[in-house]
């Protein structure tokens, strides 16, 4: 499965996709985050959906230093998949 993630708040310049890619590679999945311009974090990830799940719900969290006000998820079959879980 792929799980395409967009989460809004104070995500930036707070470890949130180190947090990300650890939970990530700890969970077996591959993928990728950024930063986007807009001020989100965007993170597409490829794996088994019971770890997937598992990621979105680490998202809503986040690291102790962010403020998630809102996530946006969309499901889709997995295409393309990477070999690895990166940082953009």
């Amino acid at each position: 499965m792929q799980l395409h993630i967009t989460i809004e708040g104070e995500v930036q310049g707070v470890g949130f996709r180190w947090f990300v890619q650890r939970a990530a590679l700890h969970l077996s999945l591959t993928g990728s985050v950024r930063n986007c311009s807009d001020g989100t974090v965007e993170v597409i990830a490829y794996g088994e959906k019971s770890s997937l799940e598992q990621l979105l719900n680490l998202c809503r969290k986040g690291p102790p230093f962010s403020r998630v006000s809102k996530v946006i998820m969309r499901w889709s079959e997995a295409t393309d998949i990477p070999p690895q879980f990166i940082i953009r």
